[in-house]
């Protein structure tokens, strides 16, 4: 018989996937159950001491983001000469990390009371819609950077972006993240729906009908394909622009008959090339290892093997997701040399160093040093 004991002692009457549910584990109310795919309600749950320790995680990972893109926004904020348009779009990245992490309280106290995900449809809209905004914001804005990067090297006295241009590209890196986030939370196409532990939330990519998978190729070609492949075609349009300017260089001091423009200083340290390379691949990789699973667990879950997905697995590709938003306010700006100096100037508590003076022209990404570094090599 399928039910269960009411307060009074009474049995009530259950939806059968409901008790199937609660046979598992599942603490799913049976005026929920919908909302929880027949997959993930087909394995026993997980221990409660899995949700424990991924709260731990997602709260030290909440932690050192704040921390990190506070610091960020703060130095920026109170620094003039740090306001220039190429760093609004380091400052809307921390933006972008930041509202990422106002989803973390709400994991960690669902995890704290595992299975139970707090305002269930609602709590679950809120939490994917911050992640849906977050996520497919930065994966532009990483685009928008490297655009930034390729102008502003590859033309140092034209190709610089101007406020209005900065904000205007910042505005459309906005308004790329909102079609795709609030269809499914007005579900106008696709929804959002619980996941894996069911104590996060993501759009819908197991429903088995042609609308969810349309949606889901959809998303994945608008929200990682494009961007993905706008950051391989700047990034490669910049190192062609670097070889080509180091080559004309080999050229000029071959007809001036000596071996090298380049002074001594710049001998001893690495080609312009390779430095770009190190914080463009740097970047690159992050963008992979950050977006990358999640979107391969949407496709597999759209298109593939489904019993490839377990609760378990499917939360590390969340895991990547948000650790990289620790890692981006250092990548971004805490290398920035007239960054750093700012910050020992606040506060030498936090323990970072002034950078020798041989080190600030090897930042990528200061872009007015990369291209001072260019185009005069002792700068």
């Amino acid at each position: 018989m399928n039910s269960s004991v009411g307060l009074q002692g009474a049995p009530i009457a259950l939806p059968y996937e409901s008790y199937v549910a609660q046979m598992l584990g599942w603490n799913i109310p049976a005026e929920h159950i919908e909302l929880v795919h027949s997959h993930w309600r087909g394995y026993e749950a997980p221990s409660k001491y899995w949700h424990y320790w991924f709260a731990f995680m997602y709260f030290c990972i909440m932690i050192m983001s704040c921390l990190g893109n506070g610091i960020v926004l703060w130095i920026f904020a109170t620094t003039k000469s740090l306001r220039t348009p190429s760093n609004m779009f380091v400052v809307n990245q921390a933006l972008l990390d930041l509202l990422m992490m106002i989803e973390m309280p709400m994991f960690v106290l669902n995890s704290l009371f595992y299975q139970r995900p707090i305002g269930w449809e609602m709590g679950c809209d809120i939490y994917a819609l911050l992640g849906a905004v977050s996520g497919i914001g930065s994966a532009i804005n990483n685009a928008a950077i490297a655009y930034d990067r390729y102008r502003t090297i590859s033309f140092p006295l034209d190709g610089r972006l101007q406020f209005g241009h900065a904000l205007a590209f910042i505005v459309g890196v906005w308004s790329w993240a909102m079609p795709f986030s609030l269809l499914p939370l007005l579900k106008v196409w696709g929804r959002y729906v619980p996941e894996g532990l069911l104590t996060t939330c993501s759009f819908d990519y197991l429903t088995d009908d042609e609308d969810t998978k349309v949606f889901t190729a959809s998303i994945f070609t608008w929200s990682y394909a494009f961007p993905l492949c706008l950051i391989v075609f700047f990034y490669c349009k910049l190192f062609k622009q670097v070889r080509l300017h180091e080559k004309m260089l080999q050229e000029q001091a071959r007809k001036m008959n000596v071996k090298s423009l380049q002074t001594n200083q710049d001998v001893a340290q690495k080609s312009v090339e390779i430095r770009i390379a190190k914080v463009a691949f740097t970047i690159f990789f992050l963008f992979l290892c950050s977006w990358t699973p999640y979107a391969t667990v949407a496709m597999i879950g759209a298109f593939g093997n489904r019993a490839l997905l377990t609760p378990m697995s499917t939360m590390i590709p969340a895991l990547f997701s948000k650790i990289v938003s620790c890692i981006d306010p250092w990548i971004y700006a805490i290398n920035h040399p007239r960054f750093r100096g700012e910050l020992l100037k606040r506060a030498p508590w936090f323990g970072v160093e002034e950078l020798k003076s041989s080190d600030v022209s090897s930042i990528g990404t200061d872009r007015t040093t990369a291209t001072a570094a260019i185009e005069t090599p002792a700068a």
